[in-house]
């Protein structure tokens, strides 16, 4: 198990458990369950969760957003919820709705290339950069054409890697989808081969010529090596012949003949139909793009800068990450998005403004490393943990991404490399020949980002919360105390030291632990039983003063189901410290084998001046335990 065990599980359990995941797959800094019910998930205890940035619904998917390290957590959920990796992203559960589905099934398929693709995007800006510093001749040394060979490589065979992540996707068997892929990489298959054999014997409506056939049917040839859209709706398609395939062929011979009729059938109408027709329409896709750029570069520029953070908080952009692709293959460059240069850098120039102006401790520790983050092109912690919730200066950054949008689109900037994030991307715009023009263009529309994304956070925004002393000050507080008993008899032990993360951490709130020596429970403070648990092994209370006590009475003994509980007070009563409420049995608790330490917290820390716990060794039932400051 990994060391994200704790939070896999409590992500898990607050999710509705593992029940209730259909299909679990992650990207950069996001855990994407689809889930088979999401109104018994519990958004607001996972916003608050130490671990978790935050929480999204989108695209029919249950996105919580964890950080870099999502990959880690991603395996622990896997591993703990028994979901199998190479199986996490198959669920029964579509999401509703056209338009997510096509996200649902773009987002699918091209999440798992992402890492590789931006590596070698990035092997590819290296070996850009070598020919621009070194001159034209290192592009024919040996060097550059390994480092070439590496950065083509995933571009080149993309229908092979998709026809992989596809075939996860549309349940089919992955080898297949991998054939299917290969196929299209075929040498004699591609649009030149076909051309080559001779005269046009004939032509399509629309589709254009064709130089053979297929059992007499026209075999129109198209360029499928570093294509995209051909190779998912083709799996697509494979997936339903599997599908009757499996119904009609005898158990014992699915092992080949399932493949071999899915393989006949998928890739002849692939080829015939489905190719010529998705490549006609991609360039439809591609001269649309194309007439509004020409109509007006800057505006484009400005309006991709601008939606581009909207698009990534609602995982929207990978609707347009397969053009970029695609133009770059068919074209050798793309300048369709890349408007969207600036916008993480000045994402990132608003939390560094930030940082002057936040009075909370807290958040201003999150911002260096949203920072460093979002330098490499990951702004989600930046976007969910700091600008959004204060809203103006999210505002600051989509203005500041627009104003690099106008310099990309004034300069006609064109990527030629659909690779590295962040700063990693601005050798992305030096052209094969080491034309490094562009990369000045980026880097100059990155600063003007910047620039203007940290000019208007400082002078146009001021943090107006408050912190404790300005309250103090400001509103003249009298000063209140109140006092939190001890629910049981035991030996203290320091939060920190709880064998339960979520308790040790203080995401629930300030506090202490017992390991309790009698099973007499006491009512902690004077006010109202909010909350019993049907298990009664944690029990909420509001006192009259306001303060929120959780006393949860053991570690996960909630699996005990109320046996060795026995409770003498119900949900609604009013009860006075020391008052008699509950008797457990701690022998039945150890030998179940659970802890039968007991986290005594103040749920709504937040709200109050300060909490003081205890400092003794031991304690007795009614004695005082911890002091609160309101």
């Amino acid at each position: 198990m990994g060391k994200y065990e704790q939070l896999a599980k409590e992500i898990i359990k607050n999710v509705g458990g593992k029940e209730n995941i259909n299909g679990l797959t992650h990207c950069i800094t996001r855990l994407r369950f689809r889930l088979k019910d999401e109104s018994i998930a519990n958004d607001d205890v996972l916003k608050n969760m130490d671990g978790v940035v935050t929480v999204m619904h989108s695209a029919g998917q249950y996105q919580v957003v964890i950080g870099n390290h999502v990959p880690a957590v991603y395996a622990d959920v896997c591993e703990i919820a028994g979901i199998q990796n190479d199986k996490a992203s198959e669920d029964s559960d579509s999401p509703k709705g056209a338009f997510n589905k096509i996200i649902d099934i773009i987002s699918g398929c091209f999440q798992p290339v992402l890492g590789p693709m931006c590596a070698a995007g990035i092997i590819k800006g290296l070996n850009a950069l070598l020919t621009f510093l070194l001159g034209a001749s290192f592009a024919t040394t040996g060097t550059s054409i390994v480092l070439n060979a590496i950065g083509d490589a995933v571009f080149f065979f993309m229908p092979i890697i998709l026809g992989f992540t596809s075939a996860k996707k549309f349940n089919v068997n992955q080898i297949t989808g991998m054939v299917i892929g290969a196929a299209l990489c075929y040498s004699t298959i591609q649009g030149s081969a076909l051309s080559a054999l001779g005269d046009a014997i004939g032509t399509l409506p629309i589709i254009g010529d064709y130089y053979t056939t297929f059992l007499g049917i026209p075999l129109v040839g198209a360029t499928y090596t570093s294509s995209v859209f051909p190779i998912v709706v083709i799996m697509a398609f494979a997936g339903v012949i599997q599908k009757y395939a499996k119904k009609f062929v005898p158990e014992m011979l699915q092992g080949f003949f399932v493949p071999f009729f899915v393989l006949l059938i998928s890739l002849p109408v692939g080829l015939l139909v489905i190719g010529p027709v998705i490549t006609f329409l991609t360039n439809v896709l591609n001269s649309a793009f194309t007439i509004i750029y020409e109509f007006s570069p800057i505006a484009m520029g400005i309006l991709v800068g601008f939606c581009w953070q909207l698009l990534v908080i609602f995982g929207l952009h990978w609707a347009l990450v397969p053009i970029m692709i695609v133009n770059v293959a068919t074209f050798g460059f793309d300048n369709a998005i890349q408007g969207m240069f600036g916008a993480s850098f000045a994402q990132i120039a608003v939390v560094a403004a930030m940082y002057f102006k936040l009075k909370d401790k807290k958040l201003k520790a999150l911002c260096p490393p949203a920072v460093i983050s979002g330098i490499c092109g990951v702004t989600e912690p930046a976007i969910y943990g700091i600008t959004l919730p204060k809203k103006t200066p999210f505002i600051f950054s989509l203005i500041g991404g627009a104003a690099g949008g106008a310099v990309m689109g004034a300069m006609k900037a064109k990527a030629y490399i659909s690779g590295g994030l962040g700063i990693f991307g601005v050798v992305n715009y030096i052209s094969p020949e080491g034309d490094a023009s562009g990369m000045w263009t980026s880097i100059i529309a990155l600063t003007v980002s910047v620039i203007v994304g940290f000019v208007l956070t400082i002078l146009f925004w001021n943090d107006d919360s408050e912190t404790v002393e300005e309250k103090k000050t400001e509103k003249k507080l009298e000063v209140k105390n109140d006092v939190v008993v001890s629910p049981l008899t035991g030996k203290i032990v320091p939060l920190s030291n709880l064998k339960d993360d979520a308790f040790a951490k203080g995401v629930l709130g300030n506090g202490l632990g017992i390991e309790p020596t009698s099973g007499k429970v006491v009512a902690p403070v004077d006010g109202t039983v909010t909350t019993l648990f049907p298990t009664l092994h944690a029990i909420g209370f509001t006192a009259d003063s306001g303060v929120e006590v959780l006393v949860h009475i053991g570690l996960d003994t909630v699996q005990l189901e109320g046996k060795g509980f026995t409770a003498h007070i119900k949900e609604g009563d009013k009860v006075k410290k020391g008052q008699h409420i509950l008797d457990i049995d701690l022998d039945f608790i150890k030998n179940a084998g659970y802890s039968t330490q007991t986290p005594i917290v103040i749920t709504n820390t937040a709200d109050l001046l300060d909490v003081i716990p205890s400092d003794k060794g031991e304690v007795k039932c009614g004695e005082e335990l911890i002091n609160i400051v309101f």
